[in-house]
């Protein structure tokens, strides 16, 4: 295989890894959210949702994550007196440990969920959620930017991210209440 079919495929299941997170978390939020209705309801949402989320979670995310490891640990072999000599890629690397972790701590959210253990609200959730949307754009600018950037403004631009985002979610949140209220 050609250094271009691998990062092809490494790109392609890096897609594939963040879209099963971002479904993920929102099943949660659905989960969450089902758990304060009343009976029969409550029980048969949450029975849908947690079908939903473990074959989402085992057929889908889980083996993308896996296979973007793959693939990226591969292209670092292929290429590694580049890769291990460029500081962008050590920071890419940490931050993808930190995706890592956030992988695992979504599938422990889930599998307290299965055993009835809701310790997050709807508005946590949706505030987890968008934790993956920022390692998404400071991995996709690290590394499509590399030596290039501006470290001041690549830090502005990723607190500025956040910042939109907190936003993005109190106004939604406002949006909901006022619409429940009516």
């Amino acid at each position: 295989m050609t250094f271009d079919v691998v990062k092809a495929l490494h790109i392609i299941f890096v897609v594939s890894w963040f879209a099963g997170l971002f479904y993920m978390v929102r099943l949660f939020i659905y989960d969450s959210e089902a758990n304060i209705k009343s009976e029969p309801e409550k029980s048969i949402l949450q029975k849908q949702f947690q079908i939903m989320q473990s074959r989402l979670w085992w057929i889908i995310t889980t083996p993308a994550m896996i296979l973007s490891v793959v693939f990226g640990t591969w292209m670092i072999v292929l290429n590694s007196n580049y890769y291990l000599s460029s500081p962008w890629m050590h920071l890419k690397l940490g931050f993808v440990f930190l995706l890592l972790i956030y992988h695992f701590w979504c599938q422990r959210i889930m599998n307290r969920f299965k055993i009835g253990i809701y310790k997050w609200s709807g508005n946590q959730l949706r505030l987890w959620n968008e934790l993956a949307t920022l390692f998404l754009v400071i991995i996709v600018f690290i590394v499509v930017l590399k030596n290039t950037m501006n470290w001041i403004y690549g830090t502005i631009g990723f607190f500025a991210t956040g910042v939109a985002l907190m936003i993005g979610i109190k106004a939604y949140k406002s949006l909901r209440q006022k619409r429940n209220e009516n």
